[in-house]
């Protein structure tokens, strides 16, 4: 990212709203916003193969493991708004496991980058799928985005749940309810 040019785009955006960039509360605004944004968005710089192929172990498990309640915060790619929430990884090992901590740097990395929570979900999931070829996997994110609720229709209580089921999770109701349960969410039907 070009710093340089980042501050003049703030200043400018300052500007156009009807802000003086000059006056003693903004003069380092185009500097701390510059660097805001490569933080937001440092997920875009960051090798996933990198982090997922020195996270894998082989270990004898066949039994499901579960990382919940892993914080998450992104930017909207419709109206570059933070959206913040949780996601909970799942999945049945067949010889291989992630270490712990990778899973939380595994949603991080695709959550520092412009997104859609639908997406963001689905890509989590395919990465541990592809990784490690388990018996299945399921990701579930649950979270609050402020385009919905500072702006447009303005519900601040509403909270977007997305969730991406493969193999055994989706394919068999058992498993998957298995792991809603265990995550908090109580399936419903079949």
């Amino acid at each position: 990212m070009n710093k340089t040019a980042m501050e003049e785009l703030t200043r400018q955006l300052l500007v156009e709203i009807g802000e003086n960039p000059g006056r003693e509360g903004l003069r380092n605004t185009p500097e701390r916003v510059a660097e805001s944004w490569a933080f937001l968005t440092r997920g875009y710089h960051q090798d996933v193969q990198e982090v997922v192929q020195s996270a894998i172990f082989e270990v004898e498990a066949n039994h499901m493991v579960i990382v919940k309640d892993i914080e998450i915060y992104s930017l909207c790619e419709h109206h570059l708004l933070p959206f913040f929430g949780r996601c909970h990884i799942g999945y049945i090992p067949k010889g291989k496991v992630f270490g712990v901590s990778k899973l939380a740097r595994l949603a991080d990395i695709f959550a520092r980058r412009l997104q859609l929570q639908e997406r963001l979900t689905n890509q989590i999931a395919r990465v541990m799928m592809d990784a490690l070829a388990p018996e299945g996997v399921g990701v579930v994110i649950e979270a609050r985005h402020l385009c919905m609720m500072m702006r447009g229709v303005e519900k601040q209580n509403s909270c977007m749940v997305t969730s991406a089921m493969l193999g055994s999770f989706h394919d068999s109701i058992a498993t998957r309810n298995e792991f809603l349960q265990l995550i908090g969410h109580e399936a419903r039907g079949v």
